[in-house]
């Protein structure tokens, strides 16, 4: 095949198909070679292994493809995150490679369902919430920009936690993914990495992120000596104590005593040793092809790492690549052998890394004790003490230190998120109130001193998946009524905007929002025995279980309304289908004695004779992506009622509005920017606004007197403590009593409810 530098990507791509003959082999053909039988004659799981095979011969077109047309010696993003929250790969596959629909109707001739085969595969466990998620729509974005970035992160074994319910408790146990209907490619990339009084070696596994202009690659780092039997078969307890056999067992092991922070430390410095060696690799490779093509002018170099690279660190659990590669490029010298200054190492990683801070909460602005750092990873502290120290010498303001000294710990404390500001090129936060909260009042201190640094990027989602993958009727539709432009621009959407007044277009939308409600019903009956009435409505809040959340507040309000209809008050309620979907963090006793307080009201109501009928909680167990690409389509509304001020931003209001759900939630986080492009009416917005919480903090808070003042309050709070429901005998932190006392038993909002509960609980039932 000729290729001439100027021909267009699509048109060679196709020509190298045809006349490959993928596009007339196509499926049949492989499972004829590669099984010996045709595709009717295959069963589910040779289905995916067939399909497999085709993308696997697709991306090797695209790579014979892409050495004449993609340059790879251009600037080159590093995603570095301790979650990727990937979700099913197959059908995301096919639609970013263009050949889902012919895929489809290949499976649909030989009586095959492509719904059903995408069930054969293991979700990948390696993210959590919206971290992890906004990781992974990066990487959709930027392989369908055609945009030269890899994300890279670590190869968790056994995920985050598969979450089941005992007795309306959760309990984690292992979720074991890695199986051979993984899209893990391993590769030859491998390093020594040192801790303190050990090594490890670590291999580098790779998934591919297809786009519609290229592929990507999500690195993620492993070592074989994990053993996966060390777990307790009956949770996910484990032994801490050997990191060779657990450092990448989990994501985010129980931090609750010194050998899980120790255990974070071990895999956020093997996340980010592995990364920068990746990244002066790839620089060197990089290097060597640019100067072999130069006749004169100055020779590539490390030290051109900052026109070469970027490296955006997702939140803190990454910060230690700053020091790390300090430390690599002072102590290797550049790729001519001549050796790089301290001066000169920061100069260029600084102006290499980029920051993204994803909340104000301080529990997830990390702060690691000098000690473990001087126990796990010691060729880093005399960095970071170098670090430090120019800060000091630069600024008279403790507030800005990286190293904190504290009275209870002679050695102090390393501030990670100060790390990224003073030695990063950019400081973002991910909506437009968050970030003005962190210039105005939580980074207002390095604001001052960096003004330039801070800007926002409000997060957002790839609508291939959450549309065109998870609601193919809703998209076909949208391209009936304004063509597919959307597909390639968002901005498209717009165009719909004729058909607003059109009863004929809306009612056509109402059968697709009602279709997906019935598929919804058949899925949550076919994965838990759980039924539900289509015909209700569908009230969803879909999100990790946090008490600013408030996930507690839509369960008060589900009990205002269970004792309003048995009062008689509610005589013409719509039925209504509450369902909800969140993890809580092993060791956050309160989450969970949440989720044990929502499965109790769900017990209470779906089997009362007066409200069975005209109410249902649900609470689906194990939520993940596939689950939420069944949920978003079928809502009715969303809940996004998190404490405002606290939600950097949330995604999931976006999910649910483009396949057309109502918001009904606080003026917090993408909330806002929602309402101010559909405008405020078009929302359900209720409650305290940010200056409202700031006013209450400062002039004084007091929920027992609201709780006291309201009988409706009172009565559904006590429900906690009344014997209304049973607790299993539960005791101190994690109990309901404990939940019932935190609150209402104060002087002060950091006291008691913490997160404005009480204030917004009758504005929440009323909207």
């Amino acid at each position: 095949i000729k290729v001439e530098s100027f021909c267009p990507r699509h048109h060679i791509y196709n020509n190298i198909r045809m006349e490959s003959g993928i596009m007339s082999d196509k499926l049949n053909s492989i499972s004829n070679e590669l099984l010996n039988k045709n595709l009717k004659a295959c069963s589910n799981e040779e289905c995916y292994e067939v399909i497999k095979e085709y993308v696997a011969r697709l991306e090797a077109l695209r790579e014979r493809e892409d050495k004449y047309l993609q340059s790879k010696l251009g600037k080159k993003l590093y995603y570095i995150s301790a979650e990727f929250l990937i979700g099913k790969l197959m059908s995301n596959n096919l639609i970013n490679l263009g050949v889902y629909d012919e895929v489809r109707a290949e499976l649909e001739a030989a009586g095959k369902e492509l719904a059903q085969i995408e069930e054969i595969e293991s979700e990948a466990s390696l993210g959590n919430g919206g971290l992890g998620r906004l990781a992974a729509c990066f990487l959709d974005s930027i392989a369908n920009l055609g945009l030269n970035g890899d994300g890279v992160g670590l190869n968790y074994h056994l995920g985050l936690f598969r979450q089941v319910f005992e007795n309306g408790r959760q309990k984690e146990v292992p979720d074991y993914w890695i199986g051979k209907d993984s899209w893990l490619i391993p590769t030859d990339v491998s390093y020594k990495i040192d801790f303190a009084d050990f090594s490890v070696t670590s291999r580098m596994y790779d998934i591919n992120v297809y786009g519609e202009k290229t592929t990507n690659k999500l690195h993620l780092f492993d070592i074989a000596t994990v053993n996966e039997a060390i777990v307790n078969k009956s949770g996910i307890d484990f032994d801490k104590d050997d990191i060779k056999e657990n450092l990448t067992l989990f994501l985010y092991p129980d931090d609750s005593d010194e050998k899980g922070r120790m255990l974070r430390i071990y895999q956020q410095y093997f996340m980010v040793s592995n990364g920068a060696r990746l990244i002066l690799d790839e620089c060197r490779a990089k290097c060597e092809q640019l100067n072999a093509a130069l006749t004169d002018g100055e020779r590539k170099s490390y030290r051109n790492l900052p026109e070469l690279a970027v490296i955006q660190i997702n939140d803190t659990h990454p910060t230690m690549i700053i020091p790390e590669l300090i430390r690599l490029l002072t102590e290797n010298g550049d790729i001519d052998g001549t050796a790089i200054s301290m001066d000169e190492a920061i100069k260029i990683v600084s102006a290499s890394c980029a920051y993204t801070n994803h909340t104000i909460l301080a529990e997830a602005l990390e702060k690691w004790p000098v000690r473990y750092l001087e126990k796990c990873v010691p060729q880093l502290m005399p960095v970071i003490r170098e670090l430090d120290k120019r800060v000091r010498e630069r600024y008279d303001d403790s507030s800005v230190y990286i190293i904190e000294e504290r009275d209870d710990d002679s050695r102090g404390l390393v501030h990670m998120a100060h790390i990224d500001i003073h030695y990063g090129m950019s400081v973002n936060g991910v909506a437009k109130l968050h970030t003005q909260i962190l210039k105005n009042t939580e980074l207002n201190n390095f604001y001052k001193l960096y003004p330039e640094k801070f800007n926002n990027k409000t997060n957002g989602i790839t609508f291939r998946r959450w549309l065109i993958h998870c609601n193919h009727e809703l998209a076909d539709y949208i391209t009936q009524l304004i063509g597919d432009g959307y597909k390639h621009d968002a901005d498209k959407l717009k165009a719909l905007m004729s058909y607003a007044e059109d009863t004929s277009v809306i009612e056509h939308l109402s059968d697709i929002k009602q279709n997906n409600k019935t598929a919804l019903a058949k899925y949550l009956y076919d994965k838990q025995g759980i039924v539900i009435n289509d015909n209700s409505i569908y009230d969803i809040q879909v999100k990790r279980l946090h008490e600013y959340k408030r996930q507690l507040l839509n369960a008060f309000s589900i009990m205002t309304i269970y004792f309003r209809i048995k009062e008689g008050k509610l005589p013409n309620w719509t039925p209504t289908t509450f369902i909800f979907g969140a993890k809580a963090a092993p060791g956050y006793a309160r989450a969970k004695a949440i989720i044990k307080y929502i499965n109790e009201i769900a017990d209470l109501v779906n089997n009362d004779p007066d409200t069975k009928d005209k109410l249902k909680v649900v609470f689906i167990s194990n939520y993940n992506v596939s689950y939420a690409e069944k949920i978003v389509v079928a809502a009715d509304l969303s809940e996004p009622t998190s404490t405002a001020g606290l939600e950097a931003s949330g995604t999931g209001n976006m999910k649910f509005m483009l396949n057309g759900a109502l918001t009904l939630g606080t003026y917090d986080g993408a909330n806002i920017e929602i309402a101010e492009c559909a405008g405020e009416e078009n929302e359900y917005i209720f409650g305290a606004r940010e200056e409202d919480i700031e006013r209450l903090k400062k002039e004084g808070y007091d929920p027992k007197k609201l709780y006291e003042a309201n009988p409706e309050i009172k009565k559904v709070v006590d429900t906690l403590i009344d014997g209304t429901f049973d607790d299993d005998g539960a005791q101190g932190e994690g109990s309901f009593a404990e939940l019932h006392n935190a609150l209402i038993n104060g002087t002060s909002w950091q006291e008691a409810d913490h997160y404005f509960h009480i204030y917004d609980l009758p504005l929440y039932v009323e909207t």
